[in-house]
């Protein structure tokens, strides 16, 4: 089997998770893992895939016909699933404040300048229940170095959180 990476972007539409999917299925293919969404009248998504090798380059083919309906479609090759991180710890970091420009910039350098993995990431804004504004709320899974402790990041956390005004919750993952 080989394993791709597969990225697709295009107009938002009923059907465009089926033609993805049929396609795989057609190759003798399998699914594996992606996080796919709808944001701003786009669908984008992530997808990991195994298809038979001997079938790799009919399958990239075949995705050259869901381009021509929209879809803007990259195959990359992988090496398959990520093994586990020995000693890597899983974290969930929940922040929520005022909207404000950088906040993302500010605690994804933090993170990395820690060698902390970003696995996912969701943000959204939202209308404040009181007092009116809107608030930034980010949901992020991380994986924490097996050299570090979440004690750490927490503490480099906690010194951006009292600087850009937000609350930050580090927990551990279920």
């Amino acid at each position: 089997m080989s394993s791709l990476v597969l990225t697709v972007i295009g107009d938002d539409r009923p059907g465009l998770v089926s033609a993805v999917s049929t396609t795989v299925a057609d190759f003798g293919g399998n699914w594996l893992d992606s996080q796919m969404a709808r944001l701003a009248g786009q669908f984008a998504g992530i997808v990991l895939v195994d298809v038979p090798a001997n079938r790799r380059d009919g399958f990239a083919e075949a995705l050259t016909g869901l381009r021509s309906e929209g879809l803007a479609i990259s195959v990359t090759p992988s090496d398959g699933p990520d093994p586990e991180l020995t000693g890597a710890q899983k974290l969930r970091l929940h922040l929520i404040g005022n909207d404000q420009p950088g906040i993302v910039s500010h605690v994804s350098e933090v993170l990395a300048d820690k060698g902390v993995t970003i696995e996912k990431l969701h943000t959204t804004t939202l209308n404040a229940p009181m007092g009116g504004g809107v608030l930034f709320e980010a949901d992020l899974a991380i994986i924490v170095p097996p050299a570090l402790g979440s004690d750490d990041v927490r503490a480099a956390l906690e010194e951006i959180a009292h600087e850009l005004l937000v609350d930050i919750e580090l927990s551990e993952t279920i």
